[in-house]
């Protein structure tokens, strides 16, 4: 496990400045993704831009909070980052491109993997890849089960949302995924109330995968 030592040491002025790194990283990655995927990111809005560097700032300063100055901070702060696009072409487009979940994926094996070997906890790492099996099969039988709800990018994201909630340990990995679906029961609930009782077709998945996994990164010790 990481130095918890490390996590407990962080100042005011180390979290301020992670969380002003985490803010130019979060509009630089988006910039480069409505690059890449003009077709679903499109072009961004003053709104969007404020919206983007206060989500950035606020989950890197989190992150910079739970874990400090350890050598795990850098791939969590990878998976805020990247969350907050995903969350808003999910939440437009229903859809999670591989060409985001797939990096993440492998930049996450990459970078906790060299967190593992720096801190000598080989055993983190493979639990990690262990819980981003588990999660992955899980959602691949909801998706082949159930008529609705599940999408297979939902099924993809779970791979690496459960390599990083399965390094922390296997309590992270459960409630990680089981709240997934009360924050998804939540936004169906608001959006039938805000849509006067009337039911959405379909509703994003992805957004409340995200937000759990984070919460539970964040808060679960």
């Amino acid at each position: 496990m990481f130095d918890t030592a490390a996590a407990g040491s962080v100042t005011p002025l180390f979290i301020a400045g992670i969380g002003l790194a985490g803010m130019g990283l979060g509009l630089v990655a988006d910039a480069l993704v409505r690059r890449a995927l003009p077709q679903l990111a499109g072009d961004a809005s003053g709104r969007e831009r404020i919206t983007t560097a206060a989500a950035s700032f606020a989950l890197s300063a989190l992150l910079a909070w739970r874990f400090g100055a350890t050598p795990e901070l850098p791939a969590y702060l990878l998976l805020a980052i990247v969350a907050i696009p995903l969350a808003r072409i999910d939440i437009v487009h229903h859809l999670l491109p591989n060409r985001l979940v797939g990096p993440l994926l492998a930049a996450g094996f990459v970078l906790l993997g060299s967190a593992a070997l720096a801190a000598g906890t080989a055993g983190d790492v493979l639990r990690g890849a262990a819980g981003s099996a588990i999660l992955f099969f899980f959602y691949l039988i909801l998706a082949l089960t159930s008529r609705n709800g599940i999408g297979m990018g939902d099924v993809k994201l779970a791979a690496p949302l459960g390599l990083y909630l399965g390094y922390l340990g296997w309590s992270q990995l459960f409630y990680g995924g089981a709240l997934a679906f009360v924050a998804g029961g939540l936004a169906a609930a608001v959006l039938i109330a805000k849509n006067r009782g009337n039911k959405p077709k379909e509703v994003a998945h992805g957004p409340s995968m995200l937000a759990a996994g984070l919460a539970v990164i964040v808060l679960l010790p």
